[in-house]
């Protein structure tokens, strides 16, 4: 049964794919800056870029869990979303105040903004991932309580389900613990104490919740397995999740001036943090390997399964190279970090957003899945994306391993410069197979338009079933 409600989706994932093709362009000229320092200079600096680059990736991934939620919490509570005008309005509120943002970036002078939006009387600027102006941040704020009222109204009238209350557990925890991001102490080591708990927490935490919320219910619909063998299944990745990611924020704390026990609680928690991705990535396979059932929607199972495998890569393998305290002496801001967190947010993130959008938006359509042209260009998509960010991991991993070495490791390291030119060749490496991600995103988009015949409600499998519906 689909819900009117749901179609409050619709616009959110439509907006998120907008700005994810804008936060690939801006990677793209950052990536070409690294090796033409001059490219777009002074219209668009490298500061400017690198800003708008990793805002516009926690914008539209915030877009994307928005529309999730719209869209799975009425199904899994079977009732009708609490207020459809309330969420068309937040949507409208949080797209104009990151369109402007934007602009605010791209227009203004970093300190001739913080200026304008009220900075000197709450200091929060300045500070990484967290540059929003303040009137930015205080409608984040606004669009955030609006939405968990939404959204925690709808479930107490209706269906309380593991998934959509891990859901929204997750959804509450980004909300709280980036209220840390109006906390600026002038003491530098205090500062990114507590920067951490915004940024670690969000994406080694709670919004790994998330994840296991989105990817559980993908799984129930496609694969028609009981939900009882799922939510078992949740119930172990999510307390795997917070004993390890919690802790393992001490993985952070090695050389920002913390105590030294924190080399040890740092090294030993954040060693774990693989282990619940591991989990996740049998989780998917079982779950696919014991369906009940054959969903048309091929494409969204394959997207399914990469987040796993991906999260696992990324997040558990990438993050565990370079996470124990005596590698990470040499390795800390090196290009070992950039791979690590590429490929960890495709995975983990990225994948899972694109994960529900292919299964949501055909429903949203009146359809159980795309035609089979249209999966197929999808799936061509899945593959360009997804093999443009091994090979970006890995260009990125063997110019960091060779930035450690003749920096930091070497009896004679060379100056930071003089490093950069030495391992240029893999930066020119990784631009290419941005160009070929960004093929791959184009043609996710142009899956979409593709004609052809489609599964539809009405003709698809077993009624409710067809559709990907699990009954309780």
């Amino acid at each position: 049964m689909q819900y009117k409600s749901q179609a409050v989706a619709k616009p959110y994932f439509i907006a998120a794919i907008g700005l994810f093709i804008g936060q690939i362009l801006f990677g793209l000229i950052m990536g070409l800056q690294y090796v033409v320092g001059d490219f777009l200079f002074p219209a668009i600096p490298f500061n400017i870029a690198r800003m708008v680059h990793t805002n516009l990736l926690i914008v539209w991934l915030l877009f994307g869990f928005m529309g999730a939620a719209y869209y799975m919490v009425p199904e899994e509570s079977e009732t009708e979303l609490y207020s459809p005008r309330l969420a068309m309005a937040l949507f409208w509120i949080f797209l104009v105040a990151g369109a402007l943002t934007i602009v605010g970036y791209l227009m203004v002078p970093y300190a001739k903004l913080a200026e304008m939006t009220g900075n000197d009387l709450l200091a929060t600027m300045g500070r990484e991932f967290l540059e929003q102006p303040l009137l930015t941040k205080v409608g984040i704020v606004i669009v955030a309580l609006g939405f968990l009222f939404n959204l925690t109204l709808t479930l107490l009238k209706g269906r309380k389900t593991s998934i959509s209350l891990v859901l929204l557990m997750g959804l509450w925890g980004l909300a709280v613990f980036f209220l840390f991001s109006f906390y600026n102490p002038e003491n530098l080591v205090k500062d990114k104490f507590y920067w951490w708990w915004v940024v670690h927490l969000w994406v080694e935490g709670v919004w790994e919740l998330i994840l296991g919320a989105l990817l559980a219910f993908v799984l129930i619909k496609v694969t028609g397995v009981d939900r009882e063998v799922i939510e078992k299944w949740l119930y172990v990745i999510i307390t795997l999740t917070l004993i390890t990611g919690i802790i393992g924020t001490g993985h952070h704390y090695f050389w920002i001036g913390t105590p030294a026990y924190w080399k040890w609680w740092g090294s030993i928690f954040s060693a774990l943090e693989p282990i619940p991705f591991f989990a996740m990535t049998v989780f998917a396979f079982n779950m696919v390997n014991r369906r009940r059932r054959d969903h048309p929607n091929r494409a969204a199972t394959l997207w399914a399964l990469g987040t796993g495998v991906m999260a696992f890569l990324g997040a558990g393998v990438w993050g565990f190279l370079h996470t124990l305290a005596p590698v990470n002496y040499y390795t800390h801001g090196t290009q070992i970090t950039a791979a690590h967190g590429h490929m960890a947010f495709y995975g983990a993130y990225v994948m899972v957003v694109l994960t529900i959008i292919s299964y949501a938006m055909p429903v949203l359509r009146g359809r159980a899945a795309n035609s089979n042209r249209a999966q197929v260009v999808e799936m061509w998509s899945f593959w360009l994306m997804t093999i443009s960010m091994v090979f970006i991991t890995l260009f990125l991993t063997a110019a960091g391993v060779l930035q450690v070495w003749l920096q930091r490791f070497s009896t004679s390291p060379l100056p930071f410069m003089v490093v950069q030119d030495q391992i240029s060749l893999f930066y020119w490496m990784r631009e290419v197979t941005g160009v070929i991600f960004l093929l791959g995103l184009v043609a996710y988009v142009a899956s979409f338009f593709v004609k052809g015949e489609a599964a539809t409600l009405a003709s698809s499998t077993s009624g409710r079933a067809g559709i990907g519906t699990q009954p309780a």
